[in-house]
């Protein structure tokens, strides 16, 4: 019975981002919303964690407020529209308001206030959808709508910065995923300076790397540093593993993770040099918490006795080596099909 109406608000959740990046009107996309937002509290609500129960109804406030607000920008807007078409400054504060609204619902500096706190009481696999697919509606909504570049930049300035910096002190694997994900926000709103399109791909190579790490520490059932440093002290493949997606998720070369921000760096060099360098700086400081993740585990915990004993109890499953071995080898595979092509 469980399982059955998960399977339905599942389903609902997809239909709901559907209706919001399929329709024509903005009433349209704010009903997606609703249903996306609908169907996504009862998925986070779990009788066995009662930390859920807090990060529902956490989620459920801010998201019911930024509908409420966006519902509000809308009608003011056609109004506006209706009997008043020179009033460009009003539409423009509008506009900028319903902007603001989208960054909220999907977690964008400095509109990130609720993002870890309410990851923090979520199980992996919810983590992994608010991560991913409860990203899409927004980030399709903000590239009809966001044209401003001074508002562009703002964002891509917190969001990296904040990203970056607020993963530093942090021992909650899901705190850091979280951070390490405004950080990626930033670098696909980046892409609205060129080509709203483009952040689809850095969108998909990011969920590629996201994914099969995610899907190991949900199975391996690890939340904190310490815990990881122990599984993976006596596991030496699924340490490396761990590691080269936490690397690949950095955007460290020549993983896959590098791929998008290989892209992104390509469009925005010749117009957008300063924001472009900021965002690699800030990036660096988010490669630098992964490698010294990295080293920890590498060197200072490993414990060459338990090496020849435990590498064949190994508990992975085949499609997660498969899912990593595309995270980690992503960028080779597509600079050999680039090339053939």
């Amino acid at each position: 019975m469980t399982n059955f109406y998960k399977l339905i608000f599942f389903n609902t959740l997809m239909l709901g981002t559907m209706i919001s990046i399929s329709s024509s009107s903005w009433m349209g996309t704010w009903m997606g919303l609703e249903i996306n937002l609908l169907s996504f509290i009862p998925l986070i609500s779990m009788k066995n964690n009662p930390l859920s129960s807090e990060s529902s109804i956490k989620y459920f406030l801010v998201q019911a407020l930024a509908s409420s607000i966006f519902l509000f920008s809308i009608l003011i807007s056609m109004m506006f529209n209706y009997f008043m078409n020179d009033m460009i400054f009003i539409n423009n504060f509008l506009i900028m308001l319903m902007n603001s609204t989208l960054l909220l619902k999907m977690g964008a500096a400095p509109f990130h206030f609720w993002f870890p706190e309410i990851i923090e009481g979520l199980s992996w696999m919810n983590s992994m959808m608010l991560m991913t697919w409860q990203k899409i509606a927004p980030m399709v909504l903000l590239s009809y709508s966001m044209k401003s570049i001074n508002m562009i930049i703002f964002i891509i300035i917190m969001s990296t910065m904040i990203g970056s910096i607020g993963g530093l002190n942090q021992i909650n694997l899901q705190k850091i995923l979280t951070y390490s994900s405004i950080n990626h926000i930033g670098w696909m709103i980046s892409s609205f300076l060129y080509n709203e399109m483009i952040w689809m791909i850095y969108f998909v190579m990011y969920s590629i790397v996201l994914i099969p790490l995610i899907l190991m520490f949900n199975n391996l059932n690890i939340f904190y540093l310490k815990q990881m440093f122990l599984i993976m002290k006596n596991k030496i493949i699924i340490k490396f593993l761990i590691l080269f997606n936490i690397l690949s998720l950095g955007g460290l070369p020549p993983f896959t993770g590098f791929f998008p921000k290989w892209i992104i760096i390509q469009f925005l060099s010749n117009n957008f040099m300063p924001i472009l360098l900021f965002m690699i700086f800030m990036t660096l400081i988010t490669l630098f918490f992964y490698l010294r993740i990295s080293y920890s585990s590498m060197i200072l915990s490993h414990n060459e006795m338990n090496f020849n004993i435990m590498i064949n109890k190994i508990d992975t499953n085949n499609s997660e080596m498969m899912m990593s071995f595309i995270s980690i080898n992503g960028l080779i595979l597509c600079t050999l099909i680039f090339s053939f092509i």
